[in-house]
């Protein structure tokens, strides 16, 4: 079966150059094209995607904006951001909002080609010219316990509620359950907490919100 793959960028020649590296590939269909994030959004809905490979500034919502939107209905959608630039905090933001991967536009060649096909956000892909993130073990081995009172005010209302049962003790398909959540979904926002918080992995995640949870002490 063919990974199907929507592109989203508001330069058509960059969309136009971009369906002909992929469609070399025999295992890939173009199922949508969009320029704007907005477009995609109306898109979606209708139309079965596998990978989207997103631009970040476009015109209106914004590529990472517009990965955090497809993401809550079609959490299975595996999103790589695109840019002309690789500067950190872009990438960040990519992978906050559930990216799998992220690559300047002058490397979408072989190693894009292969992100579609193996990206993940357990092992997301990154170009060469884009230093890839430390990972939230490095930074937790670097500053133990250093999470402080602002990053847990950076949670957003759906990242406090998943934390919350967390401290209860339940599992993530008991929490998608709980929040009406497809479990993947719930997965990222586990991935976006234990980010924003400094922590070393989930265990330290599980253990973290059972600490401040009054209910559990």
């Amino acid at each position: 079966m063919s990974l199907r793959v929507a592109l989203i960028d508001d330069h058509q020649l960059f969309r136009e150059r971009l369906r002909a590296l992929l469609e070399e590939d025999r295992d890939i269909e173009i199922v949508a094209e969009a320029g704007s994030g907005q477009e995609i959004l109306d898109i979606a809905p209708t139309t079965e995607i596998d990978v989207a490979c997103m631009d970040i500034h476009m015109p209106g919502i914004n590529g990472i904006e517009a990965t955090r939107r497809l993401l809550a209905f079609k959490p299975e959608v595996r999103v790589i951001g695109l840019s002309a630039y690789a500067d950190q905090h872009y990438v960040e933001a990519m992978l906050d909002a559930g990216a799998v991967g992220y690559f300047t536009k002058g490397d979408a060649g072989e190693g894009l080609l292969q992100a579609v096909h193996t990206a993940t956000r357990e092992q997301p892909c990154f170009g060469a010219d884009v230093a890839p993130p430390p990972a939230p073990g490095a930074a937790a081995a670097a500053q133990p316990d250093k999470t402080t009172d602002t990053d847990v005010a950076s949670l957003g209302a759906k990242e406090l509620e998943v934390m919350r049962l967390i401290a209860k003790g339940l599992a993530l398909p008991q929490i998608a359950d709980s929040l009406a959540m497809d479990t993947a979904m719930v997965g990222v926002y586990r991935r976006n907490i234990v980010r924003k918080l400094h922590l070393a992995d989930d265990a330290a995640l599980d253990e973290y919100a059972r600490r401040i949870d009054p209910d559990t002490n």
